[in-house]
C-alpha cells in the first residue's frame, strides 16, 4: 500500500473483513484503496466458481479470469509490482480436492512466470495429521519457495524432541540427526515442520504416537 503497489485478496468473506480491519489498524484506508484502483477484495469461492468444470480448472477460464484482475490493478499501478493473497487452494484443500488445488497452483506458476506478480497462498494444515506427510504434500511444497507457519502459538521444535525421545527412548538423539539432515535439504520449510515430515516417511510404525505427543506439548508449550 504505502509503495503504490497492486494488491489483489481473494479469499472468504471472513478474512476479507479481517484484511480490512488491519488495514484500518495500520493506518491505511480500504475504502479509499478500492475505489482508486490499487486494492481488490474478491471472494474466493465466487472466483472459483469462474473457472472450475466438473471439478477441475479450466486452464483458459482461469487465465481469462486473472487476466481480468492484473488488468485492472495495472490500470492504477502501471509497472509497480502486484501482490496477490489466495485462499481457493485451500478450500479445496480443505475440501478434499487435493488434485484440483495442486492444478491451480500450476495455472498460478504460468501466470507467474509471465507477470510481475508475487503470490501469497494460504492452506489450513493439520500438521500432526496425516495428510501432512510426503506424497500428500510434496506437489503443494514444491509449487512455492517458503512456507511460513500461521503464527508462532508454541515451541514446534520442543514439542516434537520431547515426544521423539519419549517414544524412542536411546535412539531418539541419532535419529533426530537424520531428521536434522533432511530438513536442511527441505529450505522451503522450518525445521519442525520438516522434521515431522521425515518422521511420517522414515518411521511410520512410531509416527502416530510420536506426534500425538508433541500436539498435546505443542499446546502446552510457550509461544516461540
Amino acid at each position: 500500500m504505502q509503495r503504490g503497489e497492486g494488491l489483489v485478496v481473494i479469499a472468504t468473506a471472513a478474512h476479507i473483513r479481517a484484511f480490512a480491519d488491519r488495514l484500518v489498524q495500520d493506518g491505511h484506508d480500504p475504502t479509499r484503496a478500492i475505489r482508486e484502483g490499487q486494492l481488490l477484495f474478491l471472494g474466493a469461492e465466487q472466483t472459483l466458481s469462474l473457472f472450475m468444470a466438473d471439478g477441475q480448472p479450466d486452464r483458459e477460464s482461469f487465465r481469462s479470469a486473472i487476466r481480468v484482475v492484473l488488468r485492472q490493478l495495472r490500470t492504477r499501478t502501471g509497472s509497480r509490482e502486484i501482490r496477490a493473497y489466495g485462499e481457493m487452494v485451500g478450500l479445496l484443500w480443505n475440501a478434499g480436492h487435493c488434485a484440483a488445488a495442486a492444478q491451480i497452483e500450476r495455472l498460478w506458476s504460468e501466470v507467474l512466470s509471465e507477470s510481475s506478480l508475487q503470490l501469497f497462498c494460504a492452506y489450513q494444515i493439520d500438521i500432526f495429521g496425516k495428510q501432512f506427510q510426503t506424497g500428500v504434500i510434496d506437489e503443494i511444497l514444491c509449487a512455492h519457495t517458503h512456507l511460513q507457519p500461521e503464527g508462532s502459538y508454541g515451541n514446534l521444535d520442543g514439542a516434537v524432541t520431547r515426544a521423539m525421545s519419549e517414544v524412542l527412548g536411546t535412539k531418539a538423539e541419532s535419529l533426530a540427526r537424520l531428521a536434522d539432515a533432511r530438513a536442511a535439504s527441505w529450505a522451503v520449510l522450518p525445521r519442525g515442520e520438516a522434521t515431522v515430515l521425515w518422521i511420517r516417511e522414515n518411521l511410520p510404525e512410531y509416527a502416530d504416537e510420536i506426534l500425538a505427543r508433541a500436539r498435546s506439548y505443542y499446546r502446552l508449550s510457550p509461544p516461540n
